[in-house]
């Protein structure tokens, strides 16, 4: 299936868009498309760009063998730049966007990587598909907004367990709590994500545009208020030993040895 025409370029990520109205928003990261503040700026931009050139629906997906593995531990640029601008104001911006966005997940959505899926209105996954909030086996909090959205999907006990102890779900396990809205063999999962795409498209705009602002009600506002504290916490934890002992643990694959200090 054609996934359209020329749009742009922003950075690491390539924007198409069809004659039926719907985008293909890609990330180009190959293969684990880790994620700095860098990419989601690009994102925002890339978004923006479309909802002032026509477009109605966004089809998210990345190349590579994963959606998103989060940030990248190995080779980590500060989360704030010289100008106190900080990662999650562009996650925000990213909850504002006032296009409907389904998500083709392919592969892992890791940590933030997760919190990128949940961004979206809708995913389409593969029962090969994994999510993981891994955060607390890093030793450190959550981010991206998880603490609105996952809960949201999920509900409060099921956030719970999954941000308490990290576990990864694949597919099956995805969609019955309700992180995925349907599921796909690999092969068909883009044609799948652009076809919910396309039936929303063909819908008239603005009364989408309108039911969409009533059904998510204050999402970006309550993400923002989220992000002020997850940065917070982040910060702080990240200057702790068991931080330092669950990345060491992650990047030797191990289980890390946490002594609560």
């Amino acid at each position: 299936m054609s996934e359209g025409k020329e749009f742009g370029t922003y950075g690491d990520v390539h924007a198409q868009l069809g004659d039926d109205h719907v985008a293909l928003v890609e990330i180009r990261r190959a293969p684990n498309n880790f994620f700095d503040r860098a990419l989601i700026g690009s994102l925002c931009d890339a978004i923006d760009a479309l909802d002032a050139g026509g477009c109605r629906a966004i089809v998210l997906a990345s190349e590579g063998k994963h959606f998103c593995a989060g940030a990248n531990f190995a080779n980590r640029e500060p989360l704030t730049d010289d100008s106190g601008r900080h990662l999650y104001d562009d996650a925000v911006r990213l909850f504002e966007t006032r296009l409907p966005v389904v998500a083709a997940i392919q592969g892992a959505a890791i940590g933030g990587g997760f919190g990128l899926a949940l961004m979206p209105d809708f995913r389409i996954a593969t029962p090969e598909s994994r999510f993981s909030a891994n955060f607390a086996r890093l030793g450190f909090h959550h981010g991206f907004g998880l603490s609105v959205t996952l809960p949201r999907l999920v509900g409060q006990q099921a956030a719970m367990e999954l941000l308490y102890t990290g576990r990864r779900i694949k597919g099956d396990e995805a969609q019955k709590l309700g992180l995925c809205d349907r599921l796909v063999p690999a092969d068909r999962l883009r044609d799948e994500a652009r076809s919910l795409a396309r039936e929303i498209a063909i819908s008239a705009p603005l009364a989408v545009r309108s039911i969409r602002e009533t059904l998510r009600g204050d999402l970006a506002q309550d993400i923002r208020r989220a992000t002020d504290r997850e940065k917070a916490e982040q910060d702080r934890l990240q200057k702790t030993e068991d931080w330092r002992e669950g990345t060491k643990a992650m990047s030797e694959r191990r289980e890390p040895d946490f002594k609560g200090r």
